[in-house]
């Protein structure tokens, strides 16, 4: 009972106070720990579908070719030099540039080429 009239104060803390943690709470979430969640699980299947023959980019910057898939490794070739990775090492931000047009395309919004056409008068 004296925890409740402790949070039924009407001296400025409470559930004034309590709600506005919760809310914090709240925003923290939605904009902080959800996106964060969705990026890392992208990031999982992108990893999970590296395929033989793919070109990527790591994430210290090497581009390159994948030759082998393994479970945990993958072996790159770069410049005539064969490299061995971990696959958590590759990035998807970096390895965009290498992704199939229509991946692309569809990601973007197509422009319609009429509309950006200045009308010479």
């Amino acid at each position: 009972m004296m925890l409740l009239s402790i949070f039924l104060q009407t001296d400025g803390g409470g559930i004034g106070s309590l709600g506005f943690l919760v809310l914090m709470i709240v925003v923290m979430y939605f904009f902080f720990f959800r996106p964060q969640m969705k990026r890392q699980k992208e990031d999982k299947k992108f990893r999970e579908a590296i395929s033989k023959g793919q070109r990527v980019v790591t994430t210290s910057g090497i581009h390159g070719k994948i030759l082998e898939v393994k479970d945990n490794t993958v072996v790159i070739e770069s410049e005539n030099t064969r490299l061995k990775f971990e696959r958590t090492a590759i990035s998807k931000e970096m390895s965009k540039q290498y992704m199939p047009k229509e991946d692309k395309e569809s990601k973007k919004e197509k422009k319609d080429p009429k509309d950006s056409k200045e009308k010479k008068s």
